[in-house]
């Protein structure tokens, strides 16, 4: 009799990651047997643990920081999508024992922001605004919403970041819709945008926030926040504040874990209420 498909998260740290908790709600939910582990992994022993975790009876697993990049760079075979964004997420091994590496931040961004602005966004919003989008920081969050914002078929797409040289290697994922702006131009750029996505850490715990005016905003433009924790960031609490679409960064972290649950264990689930207050529930019990 074949062992149940086990999982795992990789990282180093790893204690704080919370995929154990969304898959084993699944696997849960679904009456499956299997399991999914949390596993420490140093830099210097990442190679060794990816070339030697199918011995260990695991069928793939998730990678965080820091190892994101250096996957992309050891597996066998890269999705598209994996190549756009640079870095590795989600492992998986074919029948010939290959390991295959996928990144889903982008469509679980997509995904949460369908969840909560509506499917028909962003013509739902009715202005050509709604076709352009600002993005604050130039980091690996940043790179994976783009492309995602990209395949949603968005027309235009500015990053805004201190170091102008790391916004600038965004432009290269599509330089007739991606630009890279001066943070200081930020209130023009905001005026003729339909959705603002802050993937900076600022905002995030006991860090400094993310001091931004959102007058500049029209309307019926979104503002979503790549941190989690807290829930409500002050960006988040302001845009609530002019009337805006406010979107936190916890669906993405639900909605990117979508794709490898179904390619581990063979049931597509789905991110209900249930699992975001289990979450909520654990972000609240940490702090």
């Amino acid at each position: 009799m074949l062992a149940p498909p086990k999982a795992f998260v990789v990282g180093h740290p790893i204690a704080h990651s919370r995929s154990p908790l969304i898959h084993g709600h699944w696997l849960a939910t679904h009456g499956l047997a299997g399991g999914y582990e949390r596993i420490d992994v140093a830099p210097d022993s990442f190679a060794g643990f990816l070339r030697g975790f199918a011995e260990a009876g695991f069928v793939g697993g998730n990678v965080t920081i820091p190892h994101k990049e250096a996957a992309f760079r050891l597996v066998d075979h890269l999705t598209p999508r994996a190549r756009r964004i640079g870095a590795v997420n989600t492992l998986s091994l074919d029948g010939d024992g290959r390991l295959h590496g996928d990144n889903t931040d982008a469509p679980g961004f997509i995904a949460h922001l369908d969840a909560s602005l509506g499917a028909d966004w962003p013509a739902s919003t009715g202005t050509a605004a709604g076709r352009t989008a600002v993005i604050l920081g130039a980091g690996g969050a940043a790179r994976a919403i783009v492309v995602g914002l990209l395949d949603r078929g968005l027309s235009r797409i500015l990053v805004a970041n201190r170091t102008a040289e790391r916004a600038g290697a965004l432009r290269d994922l599509d330089p007739e819709r991606v630009a890279s702006v001066e943070w200081e131009a930020l209130p023009a750029h905001l005026a003729a945008a339909g959705l603002l996505v802050n993937t900076t850490s600022l905002g995030m715990g006991s860090g400094p926030p993310l001091v931004l005016d959102l007058s500049p905003l029209p309307a019926g433009a979104a503002v979503a926040d790549a941190v989690y924790v807290p829930l409500e960031t002050p960006l988040l609490a302001a845009a609530r504040a002019r009337g805006l679409a406010a979107v936190d960064g916890l669906g993405m972290l639900l909605h990117q874990a979508v794709p490898g649950f179904a390619r581990w264990f063979g049931v597509t689930p789905q991110v209900t209420p249930e699992l975001r207050a289990l979450v909520v529930a654990d972000i609240e019990e940490r702090r």
